[in-house]
């Protein structure tokens, strides 16, 4: 086994022919600028070829399903282990997506509350008992008379499968009617079930009228029900209801019955265990493929647990699984690990309870123990999404593999990094590799061996400009992250920090853990909000203050969270906030369509003089309509093709060959290029071709100024990181005509950011409040903060355990309070500035 994976003629994107070594059961870190080629290097070259080899050493069948991956632009790799990449955007994203779900943390907690769970009536709350055949016959009998009804006997129930068999079996047994899937169907005709849907099969064995006399009819009835099924279900026709007896449970007091416990009873994914009010999504008219929760209503029938009631009367201890759901990863370890079992209960449960309790140690080892197992997949932000997958692997206990990971320290506190790198090392020590894209300090410093890349962004990077180890790193004065940790170099905060002109004041905000706070923000200035993960800082800032602002300026419908009164005055007039959700879902949407510059270059394009003559106007020049794109493509550039059980791909068009025109479209040029041709420039090149059109060159010079000189203008929206997103979406708020008196709120603005790129932000963040803007920036960047004219501090904990305002005033102020965490790692960054300016 070679002790290393060496690369060679490494060529894709932008980097430039690099050859390197990189030690295997290591922890390797790859820094360097924005578009220095760090990704190109570890995700589309290291794991794109580990990738293909893998799919390369399955059988020819399962390669048959499969298609043949593109080989990066590499002259060879060896040394590669079977390869996986944890990044911001593997989680699956749809509002049945948890935390819980994720983790497979839910999936064993079914199996608990079918194993020992106790089940209690939903109406009058006592424990419920078995009914026997007597009993079942007795209650049907208590009918009111006249009432027509059927008795059915499910042979299945929500499960996949043709069942021709199990219908035939019925027909030859002599009866006549079933009701599938909700709909009554004739058994004599010829019936086809989708093999890949779940169905319910329930068997008409009798129909008739309660009235004296009936008796025999029913006991017969229900007796024959009772010989495929455990479960009787009388449907009254008059009523369009079911009544459910069971052999099993059933409410003394109340005769409500339950059917035997199984782990699908408890899945808000199946019809068996779903709210029927919400269909299991736990919010009132949700749609299923929402790609954002946005002020929706709780469902008022399950209170967001998603479950139907009978799901909900199972408890284990007092709590039911909805509940225990609503906890945090820290709760629910604490609530498992104080059980009270009784012998019989523990031998059922010790394995199920020892796959919760390592999962939950697992999150809580990564620094998510604040967030709740209900968590939906689309309220997560990339880091959190990345550390959930992280902790999965953590349990894998796999050994050789090369693990990929893109920026693990997003959205962490400085506190909680260490934990991180102490796990990555644990993974690395049982024998696996570690390359991380990283721009943290700590990480940095942490690592075994550092690969710098750059000097600069796109054409100007793809080299490598030092590695080695970090002690050999900051020594080397080629290496612009090395002068930059040694305190060489440094982002200098500012001698005079500017003062507020005034104040929005909250009073009482106490939504989710915010402990009913009173919060002043100030105006004119550069606020910082900061605190250890989950203490309350998006829901001070998003969730109560973007949400009422937008409800007082704009009369906008959206709930904002829970608070007393918010106290605003003339200083604001508009409210933007710019997160780093994506700009768009597929290949259509890229940098220059977002921010409204693609228009002014299909209006150029079609005044040259042979568009004029062929008569093409800018929709020609679109991508998106018929006329001038490729319609193979339908102007994507690129198929998607499904790789069953791997993540989808994207390929170029065959036709034509990526650019998104047709041949017609791609012989009117400007200046030599055609529009495709344009469309690959970066935003630096095409910032220099277009300097005579001051339309397009102004809207690329905020793209330029803001650090995203590197991006290609064609580039694919879902290529694009959150950062890069989120400083697309500032570069188009730049763009217009500065108006003062608006509140920018910024989300972690420096993810993906090198320390050249925090400065880059840093001065587009004083141009904002130099023309009388206020900015709210929530982040863990010790520079930013630093930065900050003010800064509130919230914590001191996440989860129930945060939510008060620890600390707040100057940075100098802030590091001073003992309390508060950032004050302490806030204090040793400005007395390693202080060193350095004097050195």
């Amino acid at each position: 086994m070679l002790n290393a994976i060496k690369i060679k003629g490494a060529r894709e994107h932008n980097l430039k022919n690099i050859n390197i070594s990189i030690p295997r059961d290591a922890i390797t870190v790859i820094t360097g600028p924005s578009g220095s080629g760090k990704s190109s290097l570890a995700i589309d070259t290291i794991y794109a070829e580990g990738q293909r080899r893998y799919v390369e050493s399955l059988s020819a069948y399962a390669r048959q399903f499969l298609e043949q991956l593109r080989k990066p632009d590499i002259d060879y790799i060896e040394g590669l282990s079977p390869t996986i990449a944890i990044d911001q955007k593997t989680i699956i994203r749809s509002p049945r997506s948890t935390v819980g779900t994720i983790t497979e943390i839910y999936n064993y907690l079914r199996v608990l509350y079918t194993r020992i769970g106790k089940p209690y009536c939903y109406n009058c709350g006592l424990h419920i008992s078995k009914q026997d055949t007597a009993e079942i016959i007795k209650a049907v009998l208590s009918l009111p008379q006249g009432n027509r009804l059927q008795i059915l006997a499910p042979i299945v129930r929500d499960r996949k499968g043709e069942y021709r068999r199990e219908l035939q079996e019925m027909r030859r047994e002599g009866f006549i009617r079933a009701r599938i899937d909700g709909n009554m169907v004739d058994l004599t005709q010829d019936i086809s079930l989708q093999k890949h849907k779940r169905h319910t099969i329930e068997i008409v064995i009798d129909r008739l009228i309660i009235k004296p006399g009936i008796e025999k009819q029913i006991k017969f009835a229900i007796e024959t029900s009772l010989r495929y099924a455990d479960i009787v279900v009388i449907n009254l026709i008059d009523e369009n209801r079911d009544i459910f007896f069971s052999k099993t449970m059933a409410c003394p007091k109340c005769g409500i019955s339950y059917p035997d416990l199984n782990p699908m009873f408890f899945s808000f994914n199946s019809r068996q265990g779903a709210c029927p009010g919400c269909n299991g999504l736990g919010f009132e008219n949700l749609e299923e493929d929402i790609t954002e929760l946005k002020d929706n209503k709780v469902c008022r029938l399950c209170n967001g647990l998603r479950l139907r009631k009978e799901a909900l009367s199972i408890k284990i201890q007092d709590i039911n699984i909805g509940e225990l759901s609503k906890m945090s990863v820290k709760e629910a370890l604490s609530f498992i690990n104080n059980l009270k079992l009784i012998e019989r209960e523990q031998t059922i449960a010790s394995r199920v309870l020892k796959e919760v309790k390592d999962r939950l140690n697992f999150l809580s080892k990564v620094g998510l123990d604040y967030l709740t197992l209900d968590r939906s997949s689309l309220t997560l932000a990339g880091g959190e999404s990345q550390r959930i997958r992280l902790a999965t692997q953590l349990g894998s206990s796999l050994t050789g593999v090369l693990y990929i990971l893109d920026e693990p320290t997003i959205g962490m506190h400085p506190r909680d990094t260490k934990k991180l790198l102490e796990n990555l090392s644990s993974m690395r020590d049982s024998g696996n590799t570690i390359i991380i894209v990283e721009h943290d300090e700590e990480t940095i410093r942490w690592a075994d061996y550092i690969i710098d890349m750059g000097p600069g962004a796109g054409v100007n990077g793809g080299y490598i400009v030092a590695s080695g180890k970090p002690e050999e790193i900051i020594k080397n004065e080629k290496s612009l992250t090395g002068r930059y940790i040694s305190g060489k170099l440094s982002i200098e905060h500012p001698v005079m920090r500017r003062k507020p002109v005034d104040f929005i004041k909250i009073k009482g905000a106490r939504e989710y853990n915010l402990k009913g706070i009173d919060v002043n923000i100030p105006l004119g200035i550069f606020t910082c909000i900061t605190g250890v993960s989950g203490s309350g800082k998006s829901t001070l800032v998003l969730e109560i203050l973007y949400k009422a602002l937008l409800k007082k300026l704009y009369g906008s419908k959206v709930i904002p969270g829970k608070y007393d009164e918010i106290i605003l005055n003339h200083m604001i007039n508009h409210v933007i906030c710019i997160d780093q959700s994506p700009l768009g879902k597929t290949p259509r949407s890229n940098p220059t369509t977002y921010i409204g510059v693609f228009s002014f270059i299909r209006e150029l394009f079609s005044k040259i003089p042979d568009s004029k003559i062929r008569g093409y106007t800018p929709s020609r020049f679109s991508f998106n309509i018929s006329g001038g794109r490729c319609e193979s493509c339908h102007g994507d550039g690129l198929i998607k093709v499904e790789m069953h059980f791997l993540p989808p791909v994207y390929i170029p068009c065959d036709i034509c060959k990526g650019k998104r025109y047709n041949r017609e479209t791609l012989e009117i040029k400007y200046k030599g290029k055609n529009i495709a041709e344009v469309l690959e420039m970066t935003v630096s090149e095409a910032l220099q071709f277009f300097s005579p059109v001051p339309s397009i060159k102004h809207k690329l010079k905020v793209l330029e100024d803001i650090g995203l000189g590197y991006l290609q203008l064609g580039q694919p929206a879902s290529t694009l990181s959150g950062g890069e997103a989120q400083r697309i979406r500032l570069s188009k708020e730049l763009g217009k005509r500065e108006t003062g008196k608006t509140l920018y709120i910024l989300d972690e603005p420096t993810t993906g950011l090198h320390y050249i790129d925090i400065h880059r932000l840093l001065k587009v963040i004083n141009r904002l409040i130099d023309f009388g803007n206020t900015v709210i920036v929530i982040e863990h960047n010790l520079d930013v903060i630093k930065y900050a004219d003010y800064i509130i501090d919230l914590g001191p904990e996440g989860g129930e355990k945060g939510g008060i305002i620890v600390a707040e005033g100057t940075p100098e102020e802030v590091s001073l309070n003992l309390d508060s965490y950032t004050g302490k790692f806030l204090r040793k960054k400005l007395l390693k500035d202080s060193r350095a300016r004097v050195a």
